[in-house]
């Protein structure tokens, strides 16, 4: 995100939030987001879009922030619902409705996808995921991020089930290929 111009003109360097889940503290984010504009500092968003609400008094802050926001970095963990639910529990209509919004308001975005072995990984998945973020018009970059486990060990010394305790890293191949399924033309 450093050194780029954004759509609405403000240019290298600023401030990127990311989560947990950033749009969980919409009041702050708004806050702190038009502060930073008001000081010629560019805005990044780091969301995963699950929090997103396409009504009500949620959206119009939503909204708002976009007014002062330069870029949203989205993930799309996966294309399908059924298989977003089963990979996150969580359905994935709204992260596409939140994508939708952030176009009508003319922010850049970024599509990141988590690319994962055996669950995110397949060609019909990768062209569905990229057929969706070429299909919007502030698009400016898709991006794939290879599976770590990192997070394994936190969950052992939790006492937690890891689900994904068996699933390889990608291969340079892998992430190779679904790179050039979702690049931009």
């Amino acid at each position: 995100y450093w050194g780029e111009t954004s759509s609405k003109g403000l240019t290298t360097g600023g401030i990127t939030v990311s989560g947990g889940e950033p749009l969980l503290q919409l009041d702050f984010l708004i806050e702190l987001f038009e502060e930073a504009h008001k000081r010629g500092i560019s805005t990044c968003l780091d969301t995963s879009g699950q929090p997103f609400k396409a009504e009500g008094e949620w959206r119009a802050k939503f909204d708002r922030l976009m007014d002062s926001t330069d870029t949203v970095m989205l993930d799309i963990k996966h294309s399908n619902d059924e298989a977003h639910r089963r990979l996150t529990g969580q359905p994935n209509e709204n992260i596409k409705l939140c994508a939708k919004a952030i176009e009508a308001k003319g922010v850049d975005l970024w599509i990141r996808h988590v690319l994962v072995p055996g669950w995110t990984d397949s060609d019909d998945n990768l062209q569905a995921i990229a057929n969706f973020a070429h299909s919007l018009t502030n698009i400016k970059k898709v991006e794939v991020l290879p599976y770590h486990d990192m997070a394994k060990f936190k969950y052992e010394k939790l006492g937690i089930r890891y689900d994904f305790a068996d699933v390889p890293l990608p291969t340079a191949d892998q992430v190779a290929r679904a790179e050039a399924i979702l690049k931009l033309a």
